[in-house]
């Protein structure tokens, strides 16, 4: 999931001045007098660009789309290339574009492109997975996306540079954007492009992230307001990271651990991994949010000077909810990162679980390891998405190129994690980011803008609890908290996978954008 560094833009958020990747068009320098330079430019590809027709049937109307497909050349403020930045664009025939609400969209990674959103639940097609099964037998299939939001609104599926067809040109190089902050600054500069380009200033707006894209749609609320008056009427956030101390087990802080342990519970449940399992998921996970918050995190807080009948409490609790054993959990020192507990919990069936989405689950490769070798979600579904979207983005929207489209490139491994946070007085930058502070100073800012959160139960990657989490510690006025608005999914990360979870998915999409229309 992708986070690049934005603070050095700091002066120019006060000053209201634009940033450097806002793409304004002055004169650039004279290259003639540096051949390096000159060399750089001449060496950019031209940008991929198509456009086609396109239609959607959704609710027994057909709706006829343009569809726009490629690459958007951005520049500095001194004019000079910086990026090819890949996105496509669906915008309804004949609209009203003062009033057609536009839906900006992307994944998260750091590092995953746009993809899994696109073919899964937000274009016209979509991608046909067995839910649970592994759809590794071509030909794959796609098929008409009864759940897209296309009815109500324009969609912009954008990839950061970095993913899809995006990339670094000139003199710019990757780590200009591989960074929360220089992440935040690009796709908020990419966004105001493509607003200008396409005479949308007069549309309402809204974000969509997925994943890591909560980080990003964080910072890009705050920028968008800040550095491009854009002020959006709406942030969707899909299974949300959003906040690196309340979201990554496996580190040396107690709360995550605290935050994951609901999810551990569901998971158990879902595969039958416990003794005397409740019927009721719902009744279940409200008693394993009671243990996490009021008898597990009091004794993690406590150490060593917790007793040892409240140890002993918190480890019955522990194999009750999880199924895995007292000594086990005894010996981990009552802390299990979810690497781990995919592992174990169905050890003894010599199977691993998901950490996507734990409803997956295959067959394990080590026996004896400590850790998953593989996350069975991705083996599952990726070959039927990443065949079907090519094949629909060449042969369909007609984008002609050789060029590989980078569905995840890995760049976690070189994110730059510092965050210049909004009101951090102390700090240039803190070291790592949690955005949910820059989503509440855009909440206090913009008054009218309003939040969605879309979250599965058995979603590991980003559990709900840390979402619960972030949102319970979001610094607004209780009178802003009527703006927010929560949806569980009986699903994974990517909930728009199961069908029940896909109609709800589209069911509660509908009913925000056409909340906000009055």
């Amino acid at each position: 999931m992708p986070r690049l560094p934005h603070f050095f833009l700091v002066c120019a958020l006060a000053l209201g001045l634009a940033s450097p990747f806002s793409g304004a068009a002055e004169p650039a320098t004279d290259s003639a007098q540096n051949p390096a330079k000159a060399q750089a430019k001449a060496d950019i590809p031209e940008p991929l660009h198509a456009e086609s027709k396109q239609r959607v049937k959704i609710d027994g109307k057909t709706i006829d789309l343009k569809a726009t497909a490629g690459q958007l050349l951005m520049k500095d403020d001194k004019g000079e290339p910086i990026a090819l930045f890949g996105y496509t664009a669906y915008e309804k025939e004949g609209a009203d574009r003062r009033t057609r609400p536009v839906l900006f969209a992307y994944n998260g990674g750091p590092g995953s492109a746009s993809m899994w959103l696109h073919m899964g639940i937000l274009g016209p097609q979509r991608t046909v997975v067995n839910d649970g099964d592994f759809a590794t037998e071509g030909p794959f299939r796609r098929v008409n996306n009864a759940f897209s939001i296309l009815d109500l609104a324009d969609v912009v599926m954008i990839d950061p540079v970095g993913t899809g067809f995006s990339i670094p040109v000139g003199e710019a190089k990757g780590e200009d954007f591989w960074g929360v902050d220089q992440d935040i600054a690009s796709v908020s500069d990419f966004i105001a492009r493509w607003t200008t380009d396409n005479g949308r200033w007069q549309s309402p707006k809204y974000l969509l992230g997925e994943s890591y894209g909560g980080i990003r749609s964080g910072g890009v609320a705050y920028q968008l307001l800040q550095t491009h008056s854009i002020a959006l009427n709406g942030v969707i956030l899909v299974s949300p990271y959003m906040d690196f101390a309340a979201g990554n087990a496996g580190l040396a802080m107690d709360l995550p651990y605290v935050n994951y342990f609901s999810t551990y519970a569901a998971t158990a449940w879902y595969h039958k991994a416990i003794d005397n399992r409740p019927d009721n998921l719902q009744a279940f996970l409200r008693q394993a949010e009671d243990f996490a918050e009021n008898v597990y995190a009091p004794v993690l807080f406590k150490g060593a000077s917790a007793t040892a009948e409240e140890r002993q409490r918190v480890l019955a609790g522990m194999e009750r909810f999880t199924g895995i054993s007292a000594d086990y959990w005894d010996r981990a020192n009552l802390r299990v990162d979810e690497g781990r507990f995919a592992k174990e919990l169905l050890r003894d069936r010599r199977q691993t679980t998901g950490r996507i989405d734990s409803r997956f689950v295959n067959d394990g490769l080590n026996h004896i390891g400590e850790q998953f070798t593989y996350d069975p979600f991705f083996p599952a579904v990726g070959p039927a998405f990443v065949a079907t979207f090519n094949d629909y983005y060449r042969e369909v929207l007609g984008v002609k190129t050789d060029r590989k489209y980078v569905t995840s490139g890995g760049l976690f491994m070189r994110w730059d994690n510092t965050h210049a946070q909004p009101g951090q007085t102390q700090y240039e930058k803190v070291p790592y980011a949690n955005t949910a502070v820059d989503l509440a100073h855009t909440m206090v800012q913009n008054p009218n803008m309003r939040l969605l959160v879309q979250q599965g139960y058995y979603d590991l990657a980003t559990p709900y609890g840390a979402t619960d989490h972030f949102l319970n510690h979001l610094p607004i006025p209780e009178r802003l908290r009527d703006h927010i608005t929560v949806e569980h999914y009986e699903a994974g990360h990517m909930m728009y996978i199961h069908p029940p979870s896909m109609k709800k998915f589209r069911d509660d999409l509908a009913a925000f954008i056409a909340a906000g229309q009055g």
